[in-house]
């Protein structure tokens, strides 16, 4: 055991920045898309719909590309603390446009920016992104609701990863984030044989965090939750995200050891004197952001 300790490499270790926002931070201003709408429905909150309804939001390359633009603007914009990704009632996302993935070779597929680009659409983003799913959540529209930091759903969202029907494999994470969400065994039989499952499993299985039984009631409850994270420090829920999505990739000793090294670099800032002394004094707190 000391030996593998001794001849374990020194990249293992986990490069840390300290967490900051950018000096210049800039307003967003709602665009208009043709696929997403954007809005802002509470303070500090931003709210991106998909809005492909014939389609049942099926994932297509403008789309995607709309959503990606957004998102890159609200991760900049000094307005917005957390961003929801929501659909309809009817769909969060029906998966791909197979309409215009079938005709693909397998180069196209490889190099197209659609799919380059697709499974690494939120690892950007520091801002925490709460998905409100209803509906159809399936194959890539899973693989969307999974990228984000915290899915809340109805209790009839129909989740699921059908790609064996067709021939091929989830290819935006899923079979990865669904494993590590529900563990090895379940993930394999949903993805062997194509199986859908609910929002109530998915809340019990843990791939949501909670479920509800109507549309309107996860939509009240998510913009509520993203209304209370919004009103604290945003340094800290950006270390928060952080901290717990590197507890996905890092083995136990390095993942302790980078939250202690997050920890440290909040300790003694602007925002944790902010917070400490608000507390203290039984008042709200001001951040240094507002």
């Amino acid at each position: 055991m000391n030996a593998l300790r001794l001849a374990r490499p020194a990249a293992a270790r986990v490069p840390f920045q300290r967490l900051t926002l950018p000096r210049v931070a800039r307003a967003y201003s709602s665009k208009s898309f043709e696929y997403i709408q954007t809005s802002s429905p509470k303070p500090g909150v931003a709210q991106v719909t998909l809005n492909r309804p014939k389609a049942l939001n099926a994932l297509c390359t403008p789309l995607i590309n709309e959503l990606n633009e957004a998102l890159n603007d609200l991760n900049a914009s000094d307005e917005t603390s957390v961003i929801v990704i929501t659909g309809s009632q009817k769909a969060f996302a029906a998966g791909a446009d197979i309409k215009e993935m079938a005709p693909l070779t397998f180069s196209e597929a490889y190099t197209k920016s659609f799919i380059e680009s697709w499974s690494l659409l939120t690892s950007r983003v520091k801002k925490p992104i709460i998905a409100a799913v209803s509906g159809h959540a399936l194959g890539g529209g899973c693989e969307l609701a999974m990228m984000c930091d915290l899915i809340y759903c109805t209790e009839n969202a129909n989740f699921g990863q059908p790609e064996i029907k067709l021939g091929t494999i989830p290819g935006a994470g899923g079979s990865q984030r669904l494993t590590r969400a529900i563990g090895k065994a379940k993930a394999m039989e949903l993805i062997l044989t194509g199986k859908p499952f609910s929002g109530a499993e998915a809340e019990r299985w843990g791939v949501a965090a909670r479920s509800f039984p109507t549309y309107e009631a996860l939509m009240e409850e998510t913009l509520k939750t993203a209304e209370t994270i919004a009103g604290y420090s945003r340094v800290a829920i950006q270390a928060c995200k952080e901290v717990v999505n590197k507890s996905q990739d890092l083995a136990l000793r390095d993942g302790v050891e980078f939250e202690r090294r997050v920890f440290h670099s909040l300790f003694g800032s602007q925002d944790q004197k902010i917070g400490m002394k608000a507390f203290a004094e039984k008042k709200k707190a001001e951040w240094s952001h507002s």
